[in-house]
């Protein structure tokens, strides 16, 4: 195997790495308020992650050099490299699913752990029997024998990354804002590189480059996702509205809902109460659309639904499931208050129609909806 170190390449990229990482940690764009425990995280993977492009310029210097000190400095930077590689791969993985489910399961956790005491153990075992690398008699850094087996974790768990966001895109098309595939390709191919060609050091530029891309799009979703529901804000609305990329005849729906009593929870339980009611409010109406359409917060607790792939005429189907939806919530939420929704909503030719009239219509429509709640109870709205 050809050893040669391109000295200066190594500096140059892993300089590169550094200077993305500081500057992606200097303007915070990876804080999420309402998402701390991811915040967290990146913030911990950005750390390890200038740390592993200054160890990796030492590592590189060290190689080669002769004496007993190199040789321990090289053994241990060499280690820290590989464990921040299995940190890294899984830390990203994780927040990605994290990120999409908000939460992990115990099947995931189990994977998680086997392949860190797998890759652990054998970097432990490294240092007293060479088998993922060995420092040489010159102090030169050979790859081992289940070198490749790191490189193949790499390979599987960017695949898994792969897959598992695709298959939720399918279910959620609001993903297209955290386009995994995007940032995860840098690694894929640093990883691929760097396992052809030795001599050069492309994987923490390739991470810092990954970072990069995840914060692009985190801010992304800041602008077109509302921040406490999920559910797409009235900047997608408008651009939505505004592509008219539809078909001839295509036939939309449009939804405007509200919920009845609303200000009686802020009220009565609290606006902490109040907010975990329009996130609940805003899962009952994306289980109901699922991907048939969008869901988007128009203003406080109003709400408003664009199927665009509507092949009825009538759009009470859609009414009656989410008024059933809302039934079944109350009936297993334990709160000691009931949700209870207006709505309006019409079929609107987008090509034709005017989207000021639209709007007004089904706004209309949904306060015709609200005063029947309200003369129903025998109050005024």
């Amino acid at each position: 195997m050809d050893t040669v170190i391109n000295m200066q390449s190594v500096y140059v990229t892993d300089l590169v790495g550094v200077a993305i990482l500081v500057v992606i940690m200097a303007t915070k764009g990876w804080i999420l308020p309402a998402r701390k425990d991811e915040s967290r995280l990146m913030m911990t993977l950005l750390i390890l992650s200038i740390l592993n492009c200054l160890v990796d310029i030492f590592a590189f210097w060290c190689d080669g050099r002769p004496g007993n000190g190199y040789y321990f400095l090289l053994m241990l930077g060499n280690s820290f490299l590989y464990m921040y590689n299995m940190i890294i791969g899984i830390g990203i993985i994780y927040m990605i699913i994290m990120h999409i489910d908000h939460k992990t399961t115990g099947l995931h956790m189990i994977f998680f752990w086997l392949l860190c005491v797998i890759e652990t153990s054998l970097i432990v075992i490294n240092f007293f029997h060479p088998v993922v690398f060995l420092i040489d008699e010159n102090n030169e850094y050979q790859r081992g024998t289940y070198y490749l087996l790191f490189v193949i974790i790499g390979f599987v768990l960017v695949l898994y990354g792969y897959s598992y966001y695709l298959i939720n895109k399918i279910k959620n098309p609001q993903l297209r804002y955290f386009p995994v595939i995007e940032f995860l390709t840098p690694i894929l191919i640093g990883n691929t590189v760097q396992m052809k060609i030795y001599g050069i050091s492309l994987l923490p530029v390739s991470f810092a480059l990954a970072f990069a891309g995840i914060v692009i799009a985190l801010q992304n979703e800041c602008i077109y996702i509302d921040k406490l529901t999920g559910v797409y804000n009235r900047y997608e609305l408008d651009k939505f509205l505004k592509r008219r990329h539809f078909r001839r005849n295509e036939k939309v729906v449009a939804l405007m809902l509200d919920l009845n009593d609303f200000k009686a929870i802020n009220d009565n339980y609290s606006h902490a109460e109040g907010d975990n009611a329009l996130v609940a409010f805003a899962d009952i109406l994306v289980s109901v659309i699922g991907v048939e359409g969008n869901v988007i917060r128009f203003a406080g607790d109003e709400f408003i639904i664009i199927v665009s792939k509507f092949d009825k005429v009538d759009i009470e189907d859609y009414k009656n499931k989410i008024f059933s939806a809302v039934e079944e919530y109350n009936a297993s939420s334990g709160k000691p208050y009931k949700l209870s929704v207006a709505i309006g909503g019409r079929v609107f030719d987008p090509v034709s129609d005017d989207l000021d009239d639209l709007m007004n219509q089904i706004d209309s429509l949904m306060y015709e909806d609200k005063d029947r709640f309200y003369e129903l109870n025998g109050r005024q709205r």
